[in-house]
Order: C-alpha cells, then sequence, then structure tokens
C-alpha cells in the first residue's frame, strides 16, 4: 500500500476484505435478481453458473487486480487508461450516476422487509429515511471505523441465510423444475420478456454485474498482498453465484403449483410479482419465524451494505477526477453534498410514482451491464498488450454487448423495436466490434 490516508487507503486482514467484497458486491441481485429470473424457468441455473464462471468473477478479479496494480484506481480512470480519453470521460459519468441509482433502488427492497418485520407505524417509508440517513454516515467515515467493523458480521448473515435455504431444500426435497424438462421460457409474457436478453439483465449480481468493478478498488486501496486477490475477487464473485442459484431454485420451486400450494399461495397475482414478499414466505415457512427473521436480516443487509459502498464509489471517483484529496471531513462533504442532493430527488420521485421504482430497476439494470461491457472491453485490450489470453474476456464482451443492445432497442422503456430488428442490429454491432479490434490488435503488433 503506497499512500496510506486513515480513510479510504487502510489495511486490513484478508478475510475482512474477502467478507466486505462479498457483502459490497452481493446487494438484492442474488436473491430479488435470482428470483426473477426464476420466473424464466430452469434456463436460469445455466446462466447463474456458467455467467459466474466465465463471465462474473473473470470480470471482477481482472478489474480488482488491475486497479491494484494501479494504486487502486477507480474504474473510470482504469476504462480511459486502455480505452481512451473520451471513454474515461463518460464513464466517470456514467458511472457516477449508476452508483447514485444504485444506492436508490437498494433502499425500497429492504425497506418493505423491515416493514414487514416491525409494528405497522414504522412503514417502508420511515426506513427509506433511517437507511439513507446511515448511508451519509458510512460513505464519510473512514473504511475501518464501521464497513471494516460491522461489515463481516453482516456478511455472515447472508451466508448463515444461504446455508438455511440450501439445507431445506435438501431435507423437504420438493419437486424442482430440472433443466433436462426443458428450457422453454415460463414466464407470464413470453412474447414481451424473450429469455433473450431479459433473463441476462434480471439476472445480473447473481453472474456478471458492472457495478462489482466500481466496488473492486475500494478493497485494492485495502490489500497488503497481491495474492489475496485470487480469493477476495474471484472467490467473492464465486460466493455470490451459489448464492443466486440456491434463491433461483427456491423461487422455481415457489413459482411451481406444488410451491404454490405447500406456501398456501391463495391469491398469486397479488404475491409473484414482489420479490421482497416471496423472501419474507419462503424464510419464514422454511426457516420458521426466529430462523426467517435472521434470514430476511441477512438478505436486507446486503442491499443496504452495496448502497452506502456504492456513494463511496461515488466520492472516490468525484475525487479522483478532480485530483481532491480525501483526509479532510470538509473535502469528503464538498463531493458528498451534491451526491445525495441528486439522490434525494430521485428518491422523491420513487416514492411519489407508484411504478417509479419498477421504473428506475429497469435503467439501473440495463446501466449495470452496459458498464460491464466497457470493464470488459479495457480488461481485454489490457489483456491484449500484455499478451496475455485476451479471448477470456473477449467472449463475454461481445456476448454482453449483445444483450445490452438488444435490451434498449426492444424493452418498452427503451426504443420498442420488433424483437427480430434488436436481435439484428445488436449482431451487426457485435460482428462490427469484433472486426474493430482484430484490426487494432492488428495495428498493435505492426506499429
Amino acid at each position: 500500500m503506497a499512500n496510506p490516508d486513515g480513510v479510504d487507503f487502510v489495511p486490513l486482514s484478508g478475510w475482512k476484505i474477502f467478507m466486505i467484497q462479498f457483502l459490497n458486491i452481493a446487494g438484492l441481485g442474488p436473491i430479488f435478481g435470482a428470483i426473477m429470473g426464476a420466473k424464466f424457468g430452469t434456463s436460469s441455473f445455466l446462466w447463474i453458473v456458467f455467467g459466474t464462471i466465465f463471465a462474473g468473477a473473470v470480470h471482477d478479479f481482472m478489474a480488482g487486480m488491475i486497479s491494484l496494480r494501479h494504486n487502486g484506481e477507480s474504474l473510470p480512470e482504469t476504462i480511459g487508461r486502455y480505452l481512451g480519453v473520451t471513454a474515461k470521460q463518460v464513464m466517470r459519468f456514467f458511472t457516477v450516476i449508476l452508483m447514485i441509482l444504485v444506492g436508490v433502488v437498494f433502499v425500497a427492497g429492504p425497506a418493505d422487509l423491515l416493514a414487514m418485520l416491525t409494528p405497522p407505524n414504522l412503514d417502508s417509508t420511515f426506513w427509506i429515511f433511517v437507511i439513507f440517513a446511515y448511508y451519509i454516515l458510512a460513505t464519510m467515515f473512514p473504511i475501518d471505523k464501521i464497513i471494516g467493523r460491522i461489515y463481516p458480521a453482516f456478511a455472515v448473515a447472508l451466508i448463515f441465510m444461504a446455508i438455511g435455504i440450501l439445507f431445506m431444500l435438501f431435507i423437504s426435497f420438493p419437486d424442482i423444475p430440472e433443466i433436462t424438462d426443458g428450457l422453454s421460457n415460463k414466464s407470464e409474457d413470453p412474447e414481451n420478456n424473450p429469455i433473450f436478453p431479459m433473463l441476462f439483465i434480471s439476472i445480473a449480481c447473481g453472474a456478471i454485474s458492472g457495478f462489482h468493478a466500481t466496488q473492486s478498488p475500494l478493497m485494492a486501496r485495502c490489500m497488503t498482498n497481491e495474492r489475496q486477490g485470487r480469493y477476495i475477487f474471484y472467490g467473492a464473485m464465486v460466493t455470490e453465484g451459489i448464492v443466486a442459484l440456491i434463491w433461483a431454485a427456491a423461487a422455481t420451486y415457489f413459482f411451481s403449483p406444488e410451491g404454490q400450494a405447500f406456501f398456501h399461495i391463495t391469491e398469486p397475482e397479488k404475491v409473484n410479482g414482489n420479490s421482497a414478499v416471496i423472501v419474507n414466505i419462503i424464510s419464514n415457512g422454511w426457516l420458521g419465524m426466529v430462523g426467517g427473521a435472521l434470514a430476511i436480516l441477512g438478505v436486507v443487509a446486503a442491499p443496504i451494505t452495496s448502497g452506502d459502498t456504492a456513494f463511496r464509489s461515488a466520492r472516490l471517483i468525484v475525487a479522483d477526477f478532480l485530483h481532491m484529496e480525501q483526509r479532510s471531513i470538509s473535502k469528503r462533504l464538498l463531493i458528498c453534498i451534491p451526491l445525495f442532493l441528486v439522490a434525494i430527488l430521485i428518491l422523491i420521485y420513487n416514492l411519489s410514482d407508484p411504478a417509479g421504482f419498477e421504473k428506475i430497476w429497469r435503467y439501473f439494470a440495463w446501466s449495470n451491464q452496459t458498464l460491464a461491457v466497457f470493464t470488459f472491453w479495457a480488461i481485454t485490450i489490457y489483456l491484449s498488450r500484455k499478451g496475455k489470453p485476451y479471448w477470456i474476456t473477449l467472449i463475454p464482451a461481445l456476448f454482453m454487448m449483445a444483450v445490452v443492445i438488444t435490451y434498449i432497442l426492444f424493452d418498452r422503456s427503451g426504443i420498442a423495436l420488433p424483437y427480430t430488428t434488436s436481435v439484428i442490429i445488436s449482431a451487426i454491432s457485435v460482428v462490427i466490434s469484433a472486426i474493430y479490434f482484430f484490426l487494432y490488435r492488428y495495428k498493435e503488433k505492426h506499429s
């Protein structure tokens, strides 16, 4: 560690960094995302497994290690280093907006769950403001004062929750649909929710997520040895993938006729669209009142901790851009106040519009995967320049590029083009990008 400052550059033990990284990247993704993805059927299992191993974990590991080798620099600076100044400027703005959206999105889910566990007068709105107040404190304080002390315990709670649900899957041995039953689309509206690209947008953090690359620099600034990178970055993503797979299995059973009968779902139209309610029903139904409450607290902790580190990342990205040191609290306030004002405005819109959360989630999901595309391309250029096997990130870069382009062209919240047209435009874009990359490599070799 070159420049310890007592605020962001603070050495921590390897196991603490792993726990914090796991909690930071988890959020609602491996739980709510896996539940939403389970509606598509057993294809969600394949995406979580192969996406985690060959895309998400590679993405997180490489992004973290490159940041570490550049003294923990923020993601936009890394992207600019390998994709050029224009990409860096775009990513600075894009990433800060995404971090604010993450903070806002990861307020509503835990607030709803906490409202279910507390008296009626402590409703979701009350918990939203409590969580937001915590965000402000955690963003401002040195990383070892709050994050370094309590996050490992929260990570243990999240892991306990996953183990508890997995144990009940083995004990109850429910009749879960198998991959051998076919990979057909089981969603309620297959025409408007095709598996490609909707599944790959719905299950993000449980397979591949650009948000993770914004969290890796936070931990790179706390590492003392490069050898820690494999289990911190790659290992945390694999752990998250396992959590997502457990919840996808539980949700697949929940959505089946047998599961609806077991959990006494009499009005599925009021339940099946609310991931927070589904988590509550599954946790209490399988783990009992005490175990269910502990499991839900683990689910609550994950998005809250991802939200506050998202704002912390936004602060550091702006600080890197402005070359503003962060030792003094006045300099931190100078950056944090505008960030939180923007977040509060989005939060007010979210509360005033019944469909506000759904709209923000859709844009967040697309922005998240778009960021993964840029990160993959930056890593691919890095590997190409170093003479390393660049194809391990080139293939995921091209695939995720096809996903995000098809999604924004086809989805109703995007341009809303016909599906076939969207896929064709996406395929052409991918081919052009691949050709451009190989031309770049040819010029690099012969320059």
